[in-house]
């Protein structure tokens, strides 16, 4: 037989084998902190908080998990661990739980319309962790039919979908499982301090090396709330008669007064509620001892940027 015709052949057979298409799984952080991304047990770097995006390409037929091991989840054992899983050979998604406090909230969305009980959407967070498959989650999964699986599986069948998995999808942590370090516009070495670590009414509240020490644990959220030192009844206070240039304090927590009343910015700054004042590090100086400071707030100024 000719080689041409040899070649010719196996084109016709390598064409009549259906390539695999390629999915799209867009990832989506909205939590209040950057998060560690991991895929299969491998870390993807991070993601940055409040709407920090990664898109990855995966073949149709890929099966995997995607979570992170932010707020006390272990990557190793799942304790913790909230995890989006999918299992692409027959189409289905999922979310596995550990419903005693997980450590985020997580959505799937099919990149798909609905369609009879198929490609819905599924959020798993502080209100529904109990709708989630518990640890370990699903280790065999039915054959593709036309009748839709029971929750939590879920499946959306078709050629080329794709996912977008959201993180904190109503914005906060469901549980913060330890305290956090507060970090002035990035500085990792520089932390938010109760000065001389001493726990009671006025101690101030400022700027110092990292120590990994009581006095620099705090209890946060993103929504509208106090902000308390870990493990005790105080939280941080801008006084009676909050202005540019008060320093900041700790007091004893009181629900709903107004000087305790914080809430986490979409731009990383923390803001007394309905004051127009922002938590703010005079002059920008990072020198251990610098109280912290109620100023206006003002966008691009960084003395008014925090992290965890």
């Amino acid at each position: 037989m000719a080689k041409s015709t040899l070649m010719l052949l196996s084109l016709i057979a390598s064409s009549a084998i259906p390539a695999l298409a390629d999915r799209l799984y867009t990832i989506v952080n909205k939590c209040p902190m950057d998060i560690n991304l991991i895929v299969n047990g491998e870390s993807q770097g991070n993601l940055a908080a409040k709407g920090g995006l990664v898109i990855r390409t995966y073949p149709e037929n890929w099966s995997g998990i995607i979570y992170t091991d932010t707020n006390g989840g272990n990557p190793e054992t799942g304790e913790y661990t909230t995890r989006a899983g999918f299992n692409g050979e027959t189409d289905n998604y999922y979310v596995v739980a550990f419903t005693s406090h997980p450590n985020v909230g997580v959505s799937i969305a099919p990149q798909a319309p609905i369609n009879n009980g198929f490609c819905n959407p599924v959020t798993i967070d502080s209100r529904f962790f109990s709708k989630a498959y518990p640890q370990p989650g699903p280790t065999t999964f039915p054959p593709p039919s036309s009748v839709p699986p029971e929750p939590p599986l879920y499946a959306c069948p078709g050629t080329n979908i794709g996912y977008q998995v959201t993180f904190c999808p109503g914005g906060s942590l469901p549980w913060q499982r330890g305290p956090a370090k507060l970090h002035p516009n990035g500085n990792i070495d520089k932390c938010l301090d109760v000065r001389g670590g001493v726990f009671a009414n006025g101690t101030p509240v400022q700027i110092y090396d990292c120590n990994d020490t009581p006095a620099q644990g705090w209890r946060l959220n993103s929504e509208g709330t106090s902000i308390v030192l870990w493990g005790t009844d105080f939280c941080l206070d801008a006084g009676s008669n909050p202005g540019n240039g008060v320093g900041m304090k700790i007091w004893t927590c009181y629900g709903d007064l107004p000087a305790q009343s914080w809430y986490w910015s979409d731009d990383n700054r923390i803001t007394l509620q309905g004051k127009g004042l922002c938590l703010d590090l005079p002059n920008g100086s990072t020198q251990n001892g610098n109280q912290v400071q109620t100023w206006q707030c003002s966008n691009g100024n960084t003395n008014q940027i925090w992290g965890v």
